[in-house]
């Protein structure tokens, strides 16, 4: 259990030390000391469980992999209350979901946007939420994610080295380091920083340019840290948001002749940021067995990027 889980056991009284409630988590113990711990059966959820398709990778008693489509929110919210992936899940785990913080829900560990499609892992009980969450705290998780961005960014322009948290390392691999944080005015935006703010790391590499000189390309973006909307707020701070993007990315006007014209249309056309969460690697946080998932394209992408080749 977490330890935010265990102080809230104790608060409740559900925690004897030598026979007496105590409800003090700083309470002091002693050798000796006989603790016992009522764990509650897990309350139902207020959350509405809904008969909603998933791409369902793997599943066992401790956690699920799901392959979540673009336009599918992860959680709900004020704006979002149903139709959401947890919705899906509570309908599709039922009695499976051992309960995860007191209650019998999906135990969300990361997230990625609403228009983001690709890989998440959600822990279907407490051992299992706390064992991800450490790993994600750790860093140690592997998250890749497919990007079409706008321009190639090419660690040898002059540009690119110019822009402060850009360095580079093997592989001609671009590492962004910097802060974010929620911008002053844009409550809906994320705006990078150098003082203040959480600290956030994105390493990608070029994988297919289109274009002569490249007007666009598929670039492989790997993250150390998960902040909100990291990626699209790197790209754009190195001047090459993602195709699509409403918030980051914006429209760019690609000259006639760059691209073919089917190629320009479906650019101009594509309605979400084109970023797809394509790799997910963890150790199985209950065995310990090294788990790896990967996924191809959506339908989209994969349309866009043929059109983009032609």
């Amino acid at each position: 259990m977490s330890r935010t889980r265990l102080a809230r056991l104790i608060a409740e009284g559900f925690v004897r030390v030598n026979g007496i409630v105590t409800q003090d988590a700083k309470a002091r113990v002693t050798e000796g000391d006989q603790i016992e711990i009522d764990v509650p059966v897990a309350q139902e959820t207020a959350i509405v469980a809904q008969d909603i398709a998933l791409d369902i990778l793997f599943e066992d008693d401790d956690l699920i992999v799901v392959n979540k489509p673009a336009g599918m929110v992860v959680h709900p919210a004020p704006g979002s209350p149903a139709h959401t992936l947890v919705n899906a899940l509570l309908h599709h785990c039922g009695d499976s979901l051992s309960g995860v913080g007191g209650e019998k829900r999906p135990g969300i560990v990361h997230r990625i946007d609403k228009d983001t499609s690709g890989l998440l892992v959600v822990a279907k009980s407490d051992r299992a939420h706390h064992g991800l969450a450490e790993q994600f705290e750790r860093h140690s998780v592997e998250r890749v994610y497919a990007a079409l961005v706008y321009g190639a960014p090419d660690i040898g322009d002059p540009r690119l080295r110019g822009i402060k948290g850009v360095s580079s390392e093997a592989g001609n691999t671009v590492k962004i380091t910097t802060q974010l944080a929620r911008h002053k005015t844009d409550r809906q935006k994320q705006a990078v920083l150098f003082n203040g703010g959480r600290h956030a790391v994105t390493r990608l590499r070029v994988v297919e340019p289109f274009g002569l000189p490249p007007v666009a390309s598929m670039v492989e973006c790997q993250l150390e840290t998960g902040r909100t909307h990291q990626i699209r707020v790197h790209m754009a701070h190195i001047g090459h948001g993602l195709i699509g993007d409403p918030v980051y990315g914006g429209r760019r006007k690609i000259k006639s002749g760059a691209l073919s014209e089917p190629a320009i249309q479906a650019m101009g056309q594509f309605s979400r940021q084109a970023l797809h969460a394509r790799v997910l690697g963890f150790e199985h946080p209950v065995h310990g067995e090294v788990m790896r998932f990967e996924v191809e394209y959506p339908q989209d992408m994969a349309d866009l990027i043929a059109d983009m080749r032609v």
